[in-house]
């Protein structure tokens, strides 16, 4: 079966943001496109992306900044599966977030108390922290030398985060520099975790031989949708280059230069 009906089977299209749709502040050009065309054929995406930097209204503004419209029900996001995880696994618990004030705010709305007291605290949340200090690295570090078992989280595995001048420190990166300093390692929620992919499955009601993770990391984006057994297609518009993909053991389903050529699969 040629590519291009492969594509055309896919009615759920998963969107990876930052490197895969746009770059940094840069929104690439074909985009608007893409996203109507899949409206335009009966199929849905959803916007699906690790970065627990930004609150799902902060994606809308900043989306809306760039010229795509989208609502809250667009979203899928690492923050919202940790909330998940949560609920599921430690609901009541008081939460320490490493992370900026957007996820806090996010946790808070989901129901959970956030402090800044380490006498309080009885688990930990590690972010994308645009807003970190070493106060709070200093105090996780308390945190899970002092208290035995204490739960720790991670939003995301992310080594960098894409921008126009090249990448910067992701969550992962933060969890290395913990694991140097504690030899503890956290929970990890987003991508390569299932759990994104399955959550917009269930919620939307589509099967996984009719969903498709679209994304610019084999190690995160293609990795999730290999866990969640759909379809994973690699874009080389962000981090991911040739080269990757011979080193790594995960192989993508398909690859392709960038996202456009879903456009012409489509139509």
């Amino acid at each position: 079966m040629d590519q291009g009906k492969l594509l055309r089977e896919i009615r759920l299209y998963l969107f990876d943001m930052d490197g895969t749709l746009y770059l940094g502040n840069r929104l690439f050009d074909f985009t608007p496109e893409l996203l109507q065309t899949i409206r335009d054929t009966g199929r849905k995406y959803l916007f699906m992306t690790n970065n627990s930097s930004k609150s799902v209204e902060d994606y809308i503004k900043k989306l809306s900044s760039l010229g795509i419209s989208a609502s809250r029900e667009d979203f899928i996001t690492s923050s919202q599966a940790t909330a998940y995880y949560l609920k599921e696994y430690y609901p009541g618990h008081r939460l320490y977030v490493c992370g900026t004030n957007s996820l806090k705010r996010e946790l808070e709305q989901e129901g959970f108390t956030v402090t800044e007291s380490l006498e309080q605290a009885n688990c930990i949340v590690m972010g994308f922290d645009t807003e970190l200090t070493f106060r709070k690295l200093e105090d996780v570090c308390r945190l899970l030398l002092t208290r035995e078992n204490i739960p720790y989280i991670a939003t995301n595995p992310d080594y960098v985060c894409p921008t126009e001048f090249g990448s910067v420190p992701d969550c992962g990166s933060v969890c290395d520099m913990v694991f140097n300093a504690t030899g503890k390692r956290p929970v990890v929620i987003g991508k390569p975790s299932p759990l994104m992919p399955t959550l917009a499955m269930e919620r939307y009601g589509y099967r996984k031989e009719e969903t498709a993770v679209v994304g610019d990391r084999i190690y995160t984006d293609i990795k999730s949708g290999m866990n969640a057994g759909i379809t994973g297609i690699l874009v080389l518009s962000g981090e991911t280059v040739r080269a990757d993909i011979d080193r790594s053991d995960v192989k993508p389903h398909f690859v392709l230069e960038d996202a456009s050529e879903i456009i012409y699969a489509l139509k």
